[in-house]
Formats: C-alpha cells, structure tokens, sequence
C-alpha cells in the first residue's frame, strides 16, 4: 500500500500538468523573490556575506527550474517518445545546486566553523522557490514565517547561552 501522502505528491505533479500561464509563472517568481528576502533581509542585517540577494536568487532560481520542468512536461512534441517525470529528481537536483552554492558560505579557521546558517538558509531559500513554482504559496509562506523565526529568536537563545558560558564559576 503506498502512502497517501506520497500520492497525494505524485498527483499534484501530474495531474493535468497543464503549462502554466504567464501570469501565473510571474506570480510565482515574485513570491519566491519576495519570501527569499524575507529571509536574505535578516542575514543582511547581521551582515553575513550571503544576504538579501543571494536569497532572492536562490530562491527565485529554484522556482525557475520548477516552472521549467513543468513546462517540459507539459508540453507535448508530435512523434516524440513518451516522457516520464520523476518530481523527486527536481528536487533533488535544486536541492544539489543550492548545496553547492551553500558549502561555498562554510569557512573552517582554526577550528572554527561559521557559514553554516548562512548555508542552510540558502538551502531554505531554494526550497521556498520549489514551493512556490509548484504553487504551494501557503507552504512557503509558512516556511518562510518559520525560518526567520528560527533564525531570529534562536539568535537571542544562543547568545543568551554563550553569555552562560563565558560567565566564570564558583
């Protein structure tokens, strides 16, 4: 028996697959860009080296690429083969792209690590352009409300701990 929620996923990517009309492909872009600064801005203001614009892109490539795919799929060339889509390999291959960009944002010095949520808010911005190019506006916008609340109030909870630390004991 599969699982209904793995169905579910199956069918919203191929059922009808119709192409997706200009205006409808623009509003998704403007949703990933406008959700991937949401969180870019909040990088920004921390001043990491990845902020406002690499989120936008990021995540208005990955709509990008969703949008493309669905176009390919859609459209239906006389004579040619069958296609067959697998969404799981959009995924995987935006997913694999973000990675990419975000393992560039990690830097090792002497046994210190920093980029590394710099990195996964790219990969969170890549994710939020999947969503978006598959029209789950609600599912990225939750996304989006989530990790800026990860990224702020778990800011203030880790400084919090880090003054614990530094704090001599008795």
């Amino acid at each position: 028996m599969i699982d209904p929620l793995y169905e579910a996923l199956i069918a919203d990517f191929r059922d009808p697959f119709q192409a997706v009309r200009g205006e409808t492909a623009l509003i998704r872009l403007l949703f990933a860009a406008l959700l991937g600064a949401v969180i870019g801005i909040e990088r920004e203001i921390h001043a990491h080296a990845a902020g406002l614009r690499t989120h936008i892109m990021v995540a208005m490539a990955a709509c990008l690429f969703t949008l493309i795919s669905v176009e390919i799929i859609a459209t239906e060339v006389p004579g040619a083969m069958q296609l067959q889509s697998d969404p799981l390999r959009l995924i995987e291959a935006v997913t694999a792209g973000v990675a990419f960009l975000a393992a560039g944002s990690i830097i090792t010095s002497g046994g210190r690590i920093t980029g590394l949520t710099t990195g996964a808010g790219m990969w969170m911005a890549g994710a939020i352009g999947l969503a978006c190019g598959t029209g789950r506006l609600p599912l990225a916008i939750m996304a989006t409300v989530l990790a800026v609340l990860v990224l702020w109030l778990l800011r203030h909870v880790s400084q919090w701990l880090a003054r614990g630390r530094r704090e001599p004991k008795e």
